[in-house]
């Protein structure tokens, strides 16, 4: 099965801006799908177009953050409290098996783009939109925000620092990714009903549910997590990092007994395998100071080949701490690259935002 053409023949519109709501126009372009973004012409359109980095020309029409999202995309520029561009909208919706929006606390209703009115049009369509928080709620949401209000930066950062966000948009991602999973089990109940539906995801909601094992800990314990760096809460020596005597670092992800003694093997200091400080995890996560110093030393005597060269014998889970040069030098990060040649011969490149394998025909 060629994953490009799952969704071929599909329309998708997308009336979405920012980040969550076109990475979810972008997955469903990279699977086929037709896909057209409709941009507020009044705003000169989606306000990522300027965006730029410090280092962009201001020159340059479509900055890189707007490409990240952006792929294989028509773009309409419409005025949507214009009825003409309105109508335009109208007419695509007819056609269009999805819609993706992200609009602000009332808008939809004012524009006349809410699924009530869309789905008058067409009653088979799906419709997915995004919300900061609940759909009544209007206040402004913001990724970094969110981060700050939903417990990221609080266990983001080192104890001794301030709290600090994730350096990438994630609750943004995670949001998209929530809003792309209802829209595809909302497709599958239209194969069986034929009707449409209306489906949402919040930014708010979307974070809360990645909190995961830091969420259960609280929970159950009442347990606040603290801001530890790296390291991991509940497993030690996982997360913790070493420096090699040729100054390259690795983070450890040692999480289990085995993996520990193979650590130890590896770095010639069996001796920690009995040392009653380190016989379990939970003496470990005790003592992990002086265990992390401990490992540190013996990793400061071996050359980054050599170290690697035996923990990999060993077994031992580990990766070298690599910036964006070096993970787009490999070949493996090559392959995430999707490229797009615009009308000016100009080239533009992001990562891939649909990773997913299928095999089968």
């Amino acid at each position: 099965m060629q994953k490009e053409s799952i969704f071929k023949g599909l329309t998708v519109l997308e009336l979405a801006s920012a980040l969550a709501g076109p990475s979810v126009g972008m997955f469903f372009a990279e699977l086929g799908a037709r896909v057209i973004k409709v941009e507020n012409k009044t705003t000169d359109g989606d306000v990522t177009r300027r965006w730029r980095h410090p280092k962009e020309s201001t020159e340059t029409p479509l900055s890189t953050y707007y490409h990240c999202v952006n792929w294989k995309k028509e773009v309409l520029m419409l005025d949507l409290s214009q009825e003409a561009d309105r109508n335009r909208v109208y007419a695509l919706v007819k056609e269009a098996d999805v819609v993706v929006s992200n609009f602000k606390f009332g808008s939809a209703v004012k524009l006349g783009v809410d699924y009530d009115t869309l789905s008058k049009i067409n009653d088979k369509i799906v419709h997915g939109s995004i919300y900061a928080y609940d759909e009544d709620d209007s206040r402004p949401g913001f990724d970094a925000v969110l981060q700050a209000e939903t417990g990221w930066m609080s266990m983001n950062g080192y104890p001794d620092g301030l709290p600090t966000k994730v350096p990438l948009p994630i609750i943004d991602i995670l949001a998209g990714h929530q809003l792309k999973e209802g829209i595809l089990v909302a497709l599958l109940q239209k194969e069986k009903t034929g009707k449409g539906c209306h489906v949402s995801a919040s930014l708010y909601d979307s974070s809360v549910s990645a909190m995961t094992n830091q969420a259960s800990t609280y929970l159950n314990l009442g347990i606040v997590p603290q801001r530890i760096g790296s390291q991991h809460p509940s497993i030690a020596p996982y997360g913790d990092v070493v420096s090699t005597s040729d100054g390259v670092a690795y983070l450890l992800g040692v999480g289990t007994q085995d993996h520990f003694n193979s650590l130890c093997d590896a770095l010639d200091v069996v001796e920690l395998e009995t040392d009653p400080r380190f016989l379990s995890n939970q003496l470990r996560l005790e003592n992990r100071a002086i265990l992390v110093s401990k490992l540190r030393d013996a990793a400061s005597g071996m050359t980054a080949a050599v170290f690697e060269s035996r923990c990999n014998q060993h077994g031992v889970p580990l990766g070298p701490i690599r910036n964006l040069a070096q993970v787009f030098a490999e070949a493996d990060g090559q392959e995430m690259i999707l490229e797009e040649q615009h009308e000016d011969g100009s080239v533009s490149k992001r990562v891939k935002t649909c990773v997913f394998k299928i095999l089968g025909d």
